[in-house]
């Protein structure tokens, strides 16, 4: 099969597919015969580059988690105050009303049952909680955040803030929860002026 030239691999095509079906509907709704559909490949070519359903989703998963990774690291490893950069990562652009792709994952009961797949989820939630917690650290330090914070909290509080708004959000069909719940947040990080 031809894969060269500036269209996707079949490969590629059928993680994509199956990443947006994940995100969509889940592992049992995301059926070989959907992935196959939506990449515009057929059943052999399919098991032909993957073992199966486990092993697609698998790969699928880790590129999701991989991204959520990079896209926080882009931000959280960038200039500024560590208040600037929590920000940043608060008020990213999200398609909010469709929810987080890793957290949707850990809703998935099929996806938490499997360690397999739920590794790549746990890892990419455990890294980027310590990278919170890095970057809050450098503001305890740094003087620029209050010093009554604990780092490890605060970031798992960040973390909770942005997984809660979009379940609040979804809840109710509008993003309003969410961006009310970052700005509570960003209310509460922000630092005080000394009088």
């Amino acid at each position: 099969m031809y894969s060269g030239g500036m269209s996707m691999n079949t490969s590629e095509r059928l993680i994509e597919a199956t990443r947006e079906l994940l995100w969509e509907r889940g592992y049992v709704g995301t059926s070989p015969k959907a992935v196959q559909q939506a990449a515009g490949a057929g059943q052999g070519s399919m098991y032909h580059h993957f073992a199966g359903k486990p092993d697609l989703a698998l790969a699928a998963i880790r590129r999701t988690a991989e991204e959520m990774g990079a896209v926080a690291e882009a931000v959280l490893g960038g200039e500024g105050t560590a208040y600037s950069r929590i920000e940043a990562y608060l008020l990213r652009e999200r398609d909010v009303l469709r929810g987080c792709p890793v957290g949707r994952l850990t809703m998935d009961p099929e996806v938490v049952a499997e360690p397999a797949l739920r590794a790549p989820i746990d890892e990419v939630i455990g890294r980027l909680r310590i990278r919170l917690a890095e970057v809050v650290q450098q503001g305890l330090d740094r003087g620029e955040l209050s010093g009554s914070l604990d780092a490890d909290e605060t970031a798992a509080t960040v973390l909770a803030t942005v997984q809660g708004g979009y379940v609040l959000a979804r809840a109710t069909g509008s993003r309003a929860p969410f961006d009310s719940a970052v700005r509570g947040l960003l209310a509460l990080l922000a630092p005080r002026d000394a009088d």
